[in-house]
């Protein structure tokens, strides 16, 4: 039997949110144990040229960024661990939970940073062309089309913000929706239709991401007309899937109080979850900003509330001796 991993800190998640929780951890002397999940470094690793987060003048590649947060971490005293957990015991402190292979580890506080996956069409050339024309983030990427030829797949919020927000780099973006209406909320949809540089499609599905030219790239849509089956093509430079994210919280299901879109609930303000002890930093509790940075934010506050949270504990323990 593996002899149980005791920390006084578990993060889960490797993002910029964990990763954040844990050097705020580490250098207040908690040594934290940063369990990595499927995802080692979350989506950063996935994401090409990042030219938002603070610090860097010129453009600079998600994985690396990813990779100089872990060495940070580590270097610090922060211990990293490559396993998934697939059970949570969140009745009592110690906190119990166990990974994929029967490793059990205790905790005196969890934070928990498991992250938001964008949702996918699953349409050919998505993948493929992902970070080459395709994206699932206008507020990350929208800056790289500046004056060419945009679209926007969806038809919520998410959908009309992304495609208001790109008007401030092109003068020509479509909105792609399979209905013949919007779910958005009826100000956002007025904003749109006031838009000049907005053009909506309706009722149309993406059949395909097409790429060429040199270098290879997204150059147009494939579409399919929902109502009469009439296929089209788009030429677009750029296409952004806005059809909603889905945060990685079915671990927590029955443990902790989720949203109606699974976000896990925390006291507003903080990364305080219902359960004393119990912390939520980066996009698995934040519906709204999901940025690198606001991650990074968060995770310095779930770690900070960590480190509050145990000097409270220990004192109360001392008073009670």
């Amino acid at each position: 039997m593996t002899e149980t991993i005791k920390t006084r800190m578990l993060i889960l998640g490797s993002g910029p949110a964990g990763l954040s929780a844990a050097i705020y951890g580490a250098r207040a002397g908690l040594k934290p144990i940063v369990v990595q999940g499927l995802q080692p470094g979350g989506q950063l690793t996935i994401t090409t040229d990042v030219e938002n987060y603070p610090g860097f003048r010129d453009v600079i590649q998600g994985p690396w960024l990813m990779q100089e947060m872990q060495a940070q971490a580590e270097h610090v005293g922060t211990q990293m661990i490559y396993d998934t957990i697939v059970s949570v015991d969140l009745a009592r402190r110690p906190f119990r939970l166990t990974g994929d292979g029967g490793q059990v580890y205790e905790a005196e506080t969890l934070v928990i940073a498991t992250g938001a996956q964008a949702k996918w069409l699953g349409v050919p050339g998505e993948q493929e062309l992902g970070g080459k024309g395709v994206s699932a983030c206008a507020t990350c990427d929208g800056f790289f089309y500046r004056g060419k030829k945009v679209a926007v797949i969806g038809g919520g919020n998410t959908a009309v913000e992304e495609a208001l927000y790109l008007t401030n780099h092109s003068d020509n973006v479509t909105l792609i929706h399979r209905r013949d209406s919007l779910r958005a909320e009826k100000i956002l949809q007025e904003r749109l239709f006031a838009n000049p540089k907005i053009t909506v499609l309706w009722n149309k599905g993406v059949e395909r991401f097409v790429g060429g030219g040199e270098p290879h790239g997204l150059v147009g849509i494939d579409l399919k007309d929902t109502v009469t089956g009439e296929t089209s093509h788009l030429a677009a430079d750029g296409g952004f899937v806005a059809i909603g994210h889905a945060p990685a919280t079915e671990l927590f299901k029955g443990h902790l109080p989720l949203d109606r879109d699974g976000y896990i609930e925390v006291k507003p303000g903080t990364p305080y979850t219902s359960i004393p002890g119990v912390f939520a930093c980066g996009d698995v509790m934040d519906k709204v900003y999901r940025q690198a940075v606001t991650a990074a934010g968060t995770g310095c506050m779930a770690a900070l509330d960590v480190e509050r949270f145990l000097a409270e504990a220990d004192f109360e323990a001392i008073a009670a001796e």
